[in-house]
Parts: structure tokens; sequence; C-alpha cells
């Protein structure tokens, strides 16, 4: 049975993907196809001067219609193709290849893309019916006129494909981008009503010492934590989980992910379904990952304010994302490192993220490039204060700390 968490991770590797949005257009395409010529044969020949749109051709000018269409689009199409690798290649030099899967999933060049290419399948489906020779002539009007308004719909996805394209590689479109999947990342791990247990309430960790210790059976990254799958089989076995490994860390075979314990021995079969809450893959991704989400912006800033860039603007658009990103998670409630059952009994033990070192580790690694550009300096303390005033009630003397260094280095530059 596939839960929501496992679902929404086969949703995004599908959605990081070229190939799944155009072949289910493709796949589209062929029904309209064979839909449009079953509807052409049942039509009678009169029925036709009842629609003014379409063009009545004999054999030779389908033909000829439906094979311009079919040969320009496969054209187009690799034109767009072309021009979508070389996109690529200027955002994974200029701005990390970390944000590849940014422009991957984008989903209007997977549009585009499946735009031409269903028009070309549709096109040769509707090609082959078509019939000239004697005492055996069919011409499907109706499924020509659909691929002729294809063709003028290809023309309207190319100019809006040149606009996309341009829009989509400016830094403004891709930090706002950025910035609204870190949100989402932080709405996710941090709802507003999550936490309402109090973490001093909640008593002690159990001893993990003596429990049974579950390893990945895979090397890569955890992806996500299906903490719904994971409290209902701790539940069901009776057991208390401690989740070793959370999302954004490297495991191997040989590396822990939960630590159990269980009054009595654990049937392998339930570590293994155990194993399967957590979702390893061979990258990072943003969906429970939150400082990979950050640091995509911090990179974008390292890269800005190296010396072979010297950008410096770019680094401020960076820090004014990362000051909406940690003041958001400045006002979440930190949720409990306790989870337990309808009756109240304890079943998973995790680590939450640590605000104050999300939030110093962003600035910090970004003040480490400033040097002593004091407009990039002056922005880090701006924005330290802002963190540092919405961040009122949780530990910030780590964010206290690097605000003075921060003003000291300012104040030796002047």
């Amino acid at each position: 049975m596939f839960s929501i968490t496992r679902l929404v991770s086969i949703w995004e590797l599908l959605r990081g993907s070229f190939w799944f949005l155009p072949s289910m257009m493709a796949a589209g395409a062929v029904l309209l196809s064979f839909a449009a010529v079953q509807l052409d044969a049942a039509m009678e020949a009169d029925a036709y001067g009842r629609f003014e749109f379409i063009y009545l051709f004999g054999p030779e000018g389908a033909r000829a219609i439906l094979s311009a269409v079919a040969t320009s689009m496969i054209t187009v199409a690799g034109l767009t193709f072309s021009i979508t690798m070389l996109t690529l290649q200027l955002a994974s030099s200029q701005f990390g290849p970390r944000l590849l899967r940014n422009f991957m999933r984008d989903r209007g060049n997977q549009l585009v893309l499946g735009t031409f290419i269903s028009t070309f399948v549709y096109c040769l489906l509707v090609l082959r019916t078509v019939k000239g020779v004697e005492g055996s002539s069919f011409v499907p009007h109706l499924a020509v006129a659909i691929g002729v308004m294809l063709a003028v719909a290809g023309l309207a996805v190319l100019i809006y494909f040149i606009h996309h394209t341009a829009t989509s590689i400016r830094i403004e479109t891709l930090l706002a981008s950025l910035a609204a999947e870190t949100g989402a990342t932080i709405d996710r791990l941090f709802p507003e009503r999550l936490g309402n247990e109090d973490p001093e309430d909640a008593g002690q960790a159990p001893d993990f010492d003596r429990g049974r210790v579950i390893c990945a059976n895979a090397s890569g990254y955890v992806q996500s934590v299906d903490n719904t799958a994971l409290l209902r089989l701790s539940t069901e076995e009776d057991l208390i989980v401690d989740v070793v490994a959370r999302p954004g860390s490297f495991v191997t075979e040989r590396d822990p992910l939960l630590r159990v314990l269980a009054p009595r021995a654990l049937p392998e079969n339930k570590a293994d379904a155990l194993r399967s809450t957590l979702i390893v893959g061979i990258e990072r991704t943003p969906y429970q990952d939150l400082d990979f989400s950050i640091r995509r912006i911090v990179e974008i800033a390292q890269r800005a304010l190296s010396p072979g860039t010297n950008d410096p603007t770019t680094a401020l658009y960076c820090i004014d994302r990362l000051r909406e990103a940690t003041v958001r998670l400045a006002e979440r409630r930190t949720p409990s490192s306790f989870r337990h059952d309808d009756r109240g009994r304890l079943r998973i033990v995790a680590e939450p993220v640590s605000f104050e070192a999300v939030a110093v580790g962003a600035f910090g690694a970004v003040a480490l490039y400033a040097g002593i550009d004091s407009d990039v300096l002056k922005a880090l303390v701006s924005a330290l204060d802002a963190v540092i005033a919405a961040a009122e009630g949780k530990d910030r003397a780590q964010l206290v700390a690097l605000r003075r260094a921060l003003h000291e280095r300012l104040s030796r530059d002047k």
C-alpha cells in the first residue's frame, strides 16, 4: 500500500523528468488521432459543409498538409530541445548543478516539448489512414483540420517558449522559485499547530543502546520520512523508534536508519517495512530537507561573491530571500522530538530541525565570502537584525554573536 509520502516522492520524481508529461501528451495524441479518424468515417460527405473551418482536400492535398505539419513539428522539437540543453548548461555553470532539477521540472518546458512531439505523432497516425488508390478513397477531413489547428497552436507555443526561456534564466525568477519551494518546506515541517506538546514535559528518550539497529539496504540520501506509516507500524508492533537518519543525511548499507525498542524479537518483514518508511535516493530533494532548500540559495550567493564572478548584486538578492525564509522559520513553533500514539504512548523519537543551526549556517556561509564588501555586510547585518527580532523566545545566541562579528568587521572597514 502506497502512503501519501511515497506517492509524493514518486510524483516529484516524475515531475522532475523531461519524458513524463511529453509522453502523456503523445499518448493523448494517439487517442485523439483514432477518435478523429473514427468520427470522420462515421460522418456523411455532406456533413462537412456545416463546419466552415474544415478545408476539403483530396488524398494528395491531405498527405501534403499532414507531411508538412509533421516535418515542421519534429524540426521545431529538435530546436526546442537544443535550446533547453543550452539553458541547462548555462544554469549549471552560472548558478550551480543543484539547480538543474528546477529547470528540468519546469512545467512550461515540458509542455512545449510535449506539444511539438504530440502534434508530430498525431499527424503521422492520421497520415497512414489517407487512401487515394483507385476503388478505395478515404480522406479524414476533420482529422486533417485538427492537425492544422495543432500546427497553429504549435506556433503560439513556440512564441511562449522563447519568452519563457528568457524569463526563467533571470536570477529574480530563479530565486523566487527557490524561495517558494523553501517556504513550502517550512510550512510542511513546521505547521502552525504542530508542537503543542511541551518538550520539557514529554520525558526523556529511552535508552536505545539495547535496541535493534535497522540499517539502510542501499547507499544514497534520505529524501523523506513517512511519519504516518512509521507511527502506524510502531503502534501495531508496540515499538519505540528512534529516527537516526533524518532527511538530507547520506547513508550507506552499513549506516543505521532507525533504532528500535521492541518487547519481542522483530520479524524481518517488519524490519523491512520500517526501513521502507525512509525513502532513500541518489540526490537530495527539498520536500523534507530544509537545509538543502536553503543551501541552494546560499550556493548562488557564494558563486556571485567568488572572485571569478564578482556579482554582489546577485548576492544581495540572495540575502533578501534568506531573510524571508529564516524569518518565516523563526515564527514557527518547533515541534517536540517525541511522537505519541492515540493512547499517549511514546512511539517515535525524531530530533526536529534546529532553527538556529539553519540560520547561522546560511548567513555564516555567505559571510565567509563577503570579504570587505560593505553593501553585502550591511545587508547581512540588516537581515540578521530582522531574524533575531522574529526569533524572540528561541535560542539565538549564535545569531547575535554572528551579527556582532559582522558589525565589527563593517566598522573596521569604514
